[in-house]
């Protein structure tokens, strides 16, 4: 089976960590752990969450996302969801992650495409 992650540092020491396909009971697990990883193989200063690649998110996929941001606010790294759909948007504002994720933050970064990387892992 194909990973649902995919990681790149950029050369600020960021990490874009982009979603593939569906966040749901079969793969949140896997996306919990990488969001860890990432975070402890650093810490980098900032993990962004890039969905434009995600197709779908249920409660075990959410439950994936908060579990990236506890960790990253144990650390003091800036966790931050990029690119959603706008079905993953309204998902994540009726829950009331938008703010929490920092997708109501005046400038957070949307991006049309994917921020420069130095590596991809």
């Amino acid at each position: 089976m194909d990973s649902s992650i995919r990681t790149a540092l950029a050369d600020d020491g960021t990490v874009t960590v982009t979603v593939v396909g569906e966040i749901d009971f079969s793969n949140a697990d896997e996306v919990a752990d990488g969001l860890r990883d990432v975070i402890a193989d650093g810490p980098p200063p900032t993990v962004y969450v890039d969905l434009r690649d995600a197709s779908f998110i249920d409660s075990t996929g959410l439950g994936a996302l908060i579990d990236g941001y506890r960790t990253a606010t144990e650390r003091d790294v800036r966790f931050v969801v990029v690119n959603p759909s706008v079905p993953f948007r309204r998902v994540l504002a009726v829950t009331g992650l938008s703010d929490l994720f920092g997708l109501a933050e005046a400038g957070a970064p949307q991006w049309e495409t994917a921020p420069d990387r130095a590596a991809s892992a």
